[in-house]
């Protein structure tokens, strides 16, 4: 019955960090680079507007720091759980 918590409690916790990452996610590349977009017109990077840059290459760029962040969580969660390679 204690495994059982423990399982579901696993599960629990990595749902949660997935729907945060994909919170993440789409907030760049949808929120700001399409909703948010004009609201970011008057704010230059890299000699374009942060939403369009959001649009090509932030979003990109978010998307691969979630990919380095989920790993590093997910081992730090199979850690906790006792799920851990060693």
């Amino acid at each position: 019955m204690d495994s059982h918590k423990a399982e579901a409690g696993y599960w629990k916790a990595n749902v949660r960090l997935i729907l945060f990452c994909l919170f993440i996610w789409a907030f760049c590349s949808y929120g700001c680079g399409i909703l948010l977009r004009p609201l970011l017109a008057g704010i230059s990077i890299g000699g374009t507007d942060l939403g369009f840059w959001f649009a090509q290459q932030g979003s990109i760029a978010t998307f691969i720091v979630l990919i380095f962040f989920y790993a590093w969580r997910m081992n730090k969660l199979d850690k906790k759980y006792g799920l851990d390679e060693e």
